[in-house]
Parts: C-alpha cells; sequence; structure tokens
C-alpha cells in the first residue's frame, strides 16, 4: 500500500485494536484507550453511523494487512465471484497473500517487514525469485529464502524474535528455513480483529 505517514500509533488509538501485533500498542490502548484528539476520561458524544462502523471494520483489515484501498476492494470482488460466503472467501484470500505466509511462518517480525523481504527478493516461492508480495500461495507450495548468507541470518534472525504461533495450514522447518503450504486455510483457522460480514456490507452498497 501507499506509504501511510500516519503515527502507528494514532492508528491502533483511532481503530481501538492492536491491528500490528506488536506488544507496545497493547500497552499505549491501555494507557490511553481514547481515541486521538479525545482529551482523558471523556467519548465523543458524536454517533457513529451505520456506515461509519462498517467503515471502521474496513480500515480495521485493511490496515492490518497493510495493502491499499484498491487492493482491498480488488480481494473483495474477488471473494465475491467465488462459491460461499464473501467475507470467508476474502479472509481466506488475505491469508493466502505471500507476505501474509511469510509473517505467519515467523520469517519476519511484521507484515510490513515481510513485504519488504518479499520485494527485496529475499524470498522464493518454490525455488523461483518472487518480488511479488500481493502473490496467493497455493497448496503445496514452499516458500524459501534466497541462497545468500545475509538473507539467511535477516531471516534467522527474525525467527529467534519471533512470537508467532505458526498455523496448521502451514509449516516452518526452522534449519532448512522452510516453509510449507500444508493445505488451504479454512475461515475457522483465522483470527481477526474486524468483523468481516461488515467489510461485504460496507462495499455492497
Amino acid at each position: 500500500m501507499a506509504r501511510n505517514q500516519k503515527a502507528k500509533g494514532k492508528i491502533v488509538r483511532r481503530l481501538g485494536v492492536n491491528i500490528f501485533g506488536n506488544v507496545k500498542y497493547d500497552k499505549l490502548l491501555k494507557k490511553k484507550p481514547h481515541g486521538p484528539g479525545t482529551e482523558k476520561g471523556k467519548r465523543s458524544r458524536k454517533k457513529v453511523s451505520d456506515f461509519g462502523k462498517q467503515l471502521l471494520e474496513k480500515q480495521k483489515l485493511r490496515f492490518t494487512y497493510g495493502i491499499s484501498e484498491k487492493q482491498f476492494f480488488s480481494i473483495f470482488l474477488t471473494a465475491k465471484s467465488r462459491p460461499g460466503l464473501t467475507g470467508d472467501n476474502m479472509m481466506i484470500l488475505l491469508e493466502r497473500r505471500l507476505d501474509n505466509v511469510v509473517y505467519r511462518l515467523g520469517m519476519a517480525n511484521s507484515r510490513v517487514q515481510a513485504r519488504q523481504f518479499v520485494s527485496h527478493g529475499h524470498i522464493r516461492l518454490n525455488g523461483k525469485r518472487s518480488n511479488v508480495p500481493s502473490m496467493i500461495v497455493k497448496e503445496g507450495d514452499e516458500i524459501l529464502i534466497k541462497d545468500s548468507d545475509a538473507s539467511k541470518k535477516m531471516i534467522r534472525e527474525c525467527l529467534s524474535k519471533s512470537n508467532q504461533q505458526v498455523p496448521t495450514w502451514i509449516s516452518m522447518a526452522e534449519d532448512d528455513l522452510k516453509g510449507k503450504i500444508e493445505r488451504l486455510p479454512y475461515r475457522t483457522d483465522i483470527q481477526t480483529v474486524a468483523n468481516d460480514q461488515a467489510v461485504v456490507e460496507f462495499y455492497s452498497k
């Protein structure tokens, strides 16, 4: 997505949820649960419309996965065109993005970092260079690291710091620096900070 110049702390406070996963934002929300621009201990008297609530849920998801509005809407359209529940399809497509998988494997400590690793050519998909973070992985795909000492050292450092619990639909062999898509994710595999049905309603108006 386009570089966001706003402080991440303000984004987290405005959305009211730690979308970046870093524990420091949990501490920030505990210390400042009110949104930016709101005095401590006071709540805005402005009533939020249904549209406003749906927009907030959409923003939570978009910022969580770090993608542009155009990319997010494209994923929604793809999800809508497939059989099944649009919200479920949307969440599954978001999880199957290559940058998200790199993050879920613990190869990066944030989705922003994972996107950088992919864009800068440190990641190999099935042995081939892949620098497109939005690529959708398939069952059986293998995520490898560029055969260079610098790339391997960087990924190992991330793995040593990662507090990610690798989802059951993927596997990570740390010694070999190799991840694999064991199966496609189910909706029940995906924990989300937002109401995906509200996002579907937002785009369906």
